[in-house]
């Protein structure tokens, strides 16, 4: 940790910080701000093709739909760190998922996975965390701690109290 009198973030704090929130976010619960079994993964391993396909309404994806945009955002936040600049996306496309077979919906997730796994190697490295990669971290935090919560709140109307 750094000395209390210091006026800055240690680099290696912010990484680990901003790592152990985002494995909280996607992989294992710490306790930090989910409960146990909530995380983005844990989530959607209780989903299946034919949940993550049912419509929400004429204003809001499905699952499917949900899960492709978080991974959408996180490669874009991706292609901006290695641009060095914001780079225009096209965020409509990341919700066009419509229904998913079992074989497509295992392939969503897995390409979350590997983007997410990506994500954690650029920020295990990097040295350099300029305003724009400070502000694409907590981007990142909010955006999936939004998504996963529409995502279970969803659940909570697609699934049967069990």
């Amino acid at each position: 940790m750094t000395s209390a009198t210091s006026n800055s973030i240690a680099t290696a704090d912010f990484r680990n910080a901003l790592l152990k929130t985002l494995e909280e976010s996607f992989d294992e619960v710490h306790g930090y701000f989910l409960d146990k079994g909530e995380s983005i993964f844990e989530t959607l391993a209780g989903i299946t093709a034919e949940e993550a396909s049912q419509s929400l309404g004429p204003r809001s994806g499905n699952i499917a739909a949900k899960v492709n945009h978080i991974r959408f955002y996180l490669d874009s936040i991706a292609a901006n760190a290695a641009a060095g600049e914001y780079i225009r996306a096209d965020w409509a496309s990341s919700w066009a998922v419509g229904d998913v077979n079992d074989a497509e919906w295992r392939d969503l997730i897995d390409r979350l996975r590997t983007t997410y796994q990506a994500l954690r190697n650029f920020i295990e490295t990097n040295e350099d965390w300029n305003e724009m990669f400070v502000g694409g971290a907590f981007g990142i935090v909010a955006h999936n701690a939004y998504h996963l919560g529409e995502i279970r709140q969803a659940l909570a109307a697609i699934q049967p109290e069990g």
